[in-house]
């Protein structure tokens, strides 16, 4: 049927470096064979090098049109955010449309600090993401650092891990999953916490690398496709987990800095199961 291929939307900033952002997200969509929308809310300069070296967040009208053009045309079925929002405004216009318009079930990725160290987010901004964004979110995907922002406490082991979780569903996310991968042991451990109350942890072995750039937001993507294609919240977080997995493990060399994921390693995924 016309408009009947699974469709999704990313809100997010650009990436010049490629590794992140939007880039990140059409990519990972694609891979998993889902059509890629974009709303961007912000341009961002970086690289592997420099990470960000400057932005300009768009005006909020643009923003707006941008929704609109989406909705009036496309049938999206899954949304995210993610990468850089700017500011304590744009994230209010994302809210505003995202409450004004049905794109489906909504990831939120609450991107705050670039792993170069630039801020993504502006400190007014944190306040607006935690108020207003999060309790639209059908799944919340923070890093450690990130749900330590957002619930005002210390997270250094497995049990805080667990405790955040709970936080951050109390403050309004359906679904929760607090990344691990800051933590320093052998594995990569994220615990989710579902809307059901059923919680458990996702794993994958660590592989030491510096080509982790983007691996945020390529899970969120990867999340937002599974989404869009009919899956549950639990089968969409680990099939999105393994594919972010092969991304790392199967890396690519691209720039002389903190380098991006290898994206298209969900075909060699798709080439196992066969």
């Amino acid at each position: 049927m016309v408009n009947d291929f699974p469709q999704a939307l990313t809100i997010a900033g650009t990436d010049s470096g490629g590794g992140a952002g939007v880039m990140a997200d059409i990519k990972t969509m694609q891979e998993n064979h889902v059509f890629a929308a974009a709303v961007v809310v912000a341009v961002t300069a970086q690289n592997t090098i420099g990470g960000v070296t400057d932005f300009m967040a768009m005006p909020t009208k643009l923003i707006d049109e941008q929704f609109q053009a989406v909705a009036e045309d496309l049938k999206i079925r899954a949304v995210k955010t993610g990468g850089m929002l700017a500011d304590s405004q744009s994230v209010k216009t994302v809210v505003a449309n995202l409450q004004k318009y049905d794109f489906g079930p909504l990831t939120v990725d609450p991107v705050m600090i670039a792993k170069g160290g630039a801020r993504l987010l502006a400190e007014d901004a944190i306040a607006t993401v935690r108020d207003e964004l999060l309790p639209l979110a059908t799944i919340l995907t923070p890093n450690l650092p990130e749900a330590e922002v957002l619930t005002e406490m210390h997270i250094r082991d497995e049990a805080t891990m667990q405790l955040a979780g709970h936080r951050l569903q109390e403050l309004g996310a359906k679904n929760v999953i607090v990344k691990g991968g800051h933590e320093t042991s052998d594995t990569a451990n994220d615990f989710v916490l579902l809307e059901n109350g059923e919680s458990f942890w996702v794993s994958a072995p660590r592989v030491e690398t510096n080509r982790t750039h983007g691996t945020g937001d390529t899970l969120s993507s990867a999340i937002t496709a599974e989404l869009a294609k009919g899956a549950d919240v639990k089968t969409a977080i680990q099939r999105a987990k393994r594919y972010v997995s092969a991304t790392i493990a199967n890396g690519i060399e691209v720039g002389h800095g903190h380098g991006p994921l290898n994206h298209w390693a969900g075909r060699q995924l798709k080439e196992e199961d066969d």
